[in-house]
């Protein structure tokens, strides 16, 4: 049987992987020191699955004409109104279902870091060709993460601005302000963090073909 060709593409020679040593092998090692940062990022995932179904369980007590969870839902919203509110209104249940959303947005970052900061950082999950497979992590890597995440902090904050609107006779106007300036910090960041990781690739892109 004869030796692979070096120079051929299609039947390349089988690589080497080099023994590593003590040291290198302890450094390498260290990165099995973020598992107790992402399980504890699950365990406040299921705190947040829990808020969840408290708030959608008064959110349905009060539709039903619960005054006790129409209390809760208020105090948790922080809505206030000079008026007595009786019954469940247009405004509240807004803010309840905005308050939802923020939930599984926060919610689908966590998932973002755990999954996407577990396959990028620590150990691979071995997950092709799984059917439930995420298609954003296929291709992910450190500077894809960070643009996800950016986009994901993006969304949360117009959720937490279009609440603060709605409730917008509860808060200053220095209060809406600051927040309306915040939230355009976040986007410029995000396309700032884009833009760079653009040129990156690009540059890296060009850096590899050949001349």
């Amino acid at each position: 049987m004869s030796a692979p060709d070096p120079f051929d593409p299609l039947n390349p020679p089988p690589t080497r992987t080099l023994p590593m040593g003590p040291l290198p092998k302890l450094i390498f090692a260290s990165r099995w020191l973020q598992l107790p940062l992402y399980l504890g990022l699950i365990v406040a995932q299921a705190v947040y699955v829990v808020h969840f179904l408290v708030e959608l369980l008064h959110l349905v007590e009060a539709a039903f004409g619960s005054q006790t969870a129409l209390q809760a839902l208020i105090t948790s919203i922080g809505y206030k109104t000079t008026a007595p509110v009786g019954s469940l209104n247009e405004t509240v249940i807004m803010l309840v279902v905005l308050a939802l959303i923020d939930v599984v947005m926060i919610s689908n970052l966590l998932i973002m870091v755990i999954v996407g900061g577990y396959e990028t950082f620590v150990s691979r999950m071995n997950l092709e060709g799984h059917r439930d497979q995420p298609e954003w992590l296929s291709h992910v890597n450190a500077s894809v993460l960070k643009v996800k995440l950016a986009t994901a902090i993006i969304g949360i904050s117009s959720i937490h601005l279009l609440k603060t609107f709605i409730n917008a006779d509860n808060y200053t106007d220095r209060v809406l302000i600051a927040q309306t300036v915040i939230h355009i910090t976040f986007l410029f960041s995000a396309i700032a963090i884009a833009y760079t990781d653009k040129l990156m690739t690009a540059n890296a892109s060009h850096g590899g073909a050949p001349h």
